[in-house]
């Protein structure tokens, strides 16, 4: 099978050849392994899923600095983040609409919706690969870059009418995007927001899934209108909303399934919807023996693996990550369910 093939496979429960193997690379992981390390590991493992990376230089001519460097960078929305550690992602100290007073004045980045579809298409029929599209909704993530977590966690609470104009505004622009990607060749749409502490949710769920279950179910329509697959990352113990991003017609989760009970989950939603990973990053790649990354897969696969699909070999290579494990997470996949490091697409796909 292609990759792209496998992953369809994996999702729709129809027997792919072996699980599909994902690895979320950070640019920390370059700064701690080296460069050579990484790709050779990346060349012994390659992924199972791509981005077409369509350039768009309206929407690059928005973006001021780099977000993974120490220093000031300025997103598309015109959000400024603060990062003080190189090869990770900062955090937005002054947000511009820490006065409601501003929100008149907010504006979306339309740029981004001016990508070359053609160029899109050409870039997905390129490439074997699984390819997600080059967006990603996040609306409970762009509030809070906007507004303020503590803020906008009171926003919530509170209820005020600005806050549904604000969401009605996030949202809107993420469903054109999503609409204009669906447009496109690739074969699936990833939206994400991390919505889970150690323990639970950030909010009630009930106030989750009145205020933003529905958003996410307009993406997922949207995307499946168009014949795309669904994607969602979300971080943290988020136990209490699986059921619901069934619901809406989320294909498959990436979600910290270690903060969880796996034999619940397993319980309970095996068979319903495809788990994108991931290993623990926590703990286990950190570990100082690999025999940590050994016996989380053995979990993963007791609990949650079915041989007609529904898991995806998923983990991020981070900070604190060890090659090692890295090697024994999908070493193990391999001996438990089958494949070998050499039947990935090739380096060029």
């Amino acid at each position: 099978m292609t990759a792209r093939e496998r992953v369809k496979r994996c999702v729709d429960f129809d027997h792919p050849d072996r699980v599909p193997r994902d690895i979320w690379l950070l640019p920390i992981a370059w700064e701690q392994h080296g460069r050579g390390a990484v790709e050779a590991f990346l060349r012994r493992w390659p992924t199972d899923f791509g981005r077409p990376d369509v350039p768009n230089p309206k929407l690059q001519a928005l973006v001021e600095g780099d977000p993974c460097a120490v220093g000031l960078h300025r997103d598309e929305w015109g959000c400024v983040f603060v990062n003080v550690q190189a090869g990770v992602i900062g955090q937005v100290k002054r947000p511009i609409l820490d006065d409601w007073s501003r929100l008149e004045d907010l504006r979306p980045p339309l740029a981004a919706l001016e990508f070359d579809i053609a160029e899109a298409d050409r870039r997905c029929r390129a490439s074997d690969r699984f390819i997600l599209a080059d967006c990603c909704p996040r609306p409970f993530e762009r509030m809070q870059f906007l507004r303020g977590t503590e803020r906008l966690l009171r926003d919530i609470a509170r209820d005020p009418p600005e806050l549904h104009a604000l969401i009605e505004l996030v949202h809107g622009f993420y469903c054109r995007e999503v609409e204009r990607w669906s447009r496109t060749a690739v074969d699936g749409i990833m939206f994400m927001d991390d919505w889970g502490s150690q323990r639970g949710l950030l909010i009630s769920p009930t106030r989750w899934r009145q205020l933003f279950k529905p958003l996410y179910g307009d993406y997922a329509r949207l995307a499946h209108a168009a014949g795309k697959k669904v994607f969602m990352h979300s971080d943290g113990c988020i136990f209490d909303i699986f059921d619901d991003l069934i619901e809406i017609g989320v294909d498959a989760i990436n979600s910290q399934l270690f903060c969880m009970d796996l034999a619940r989950i397993g319980q309970r939603f095996r068979g319903r919807i495809s788990f994108w990973g991931e290993i623990d990053r926590q703990h286990v790649l950190p570990a100082e023996n690999a025999e940590a990354a050994r016996q989380a897969v053995r979990a993963v696969v007791e609990h949650l693996y079915d041989p007609a699909g529904g898991v995806i070999a998923q983990f991020e290579l981070g900070g604190g990550a060890r090659l090692a494990n890295a090697e024994a997470v999908f070493q193990t996949w391999c001996e438990l369910t089958g494949g070998s490091a050499a039947d990935g697409p090739t380096a060029t796909t």
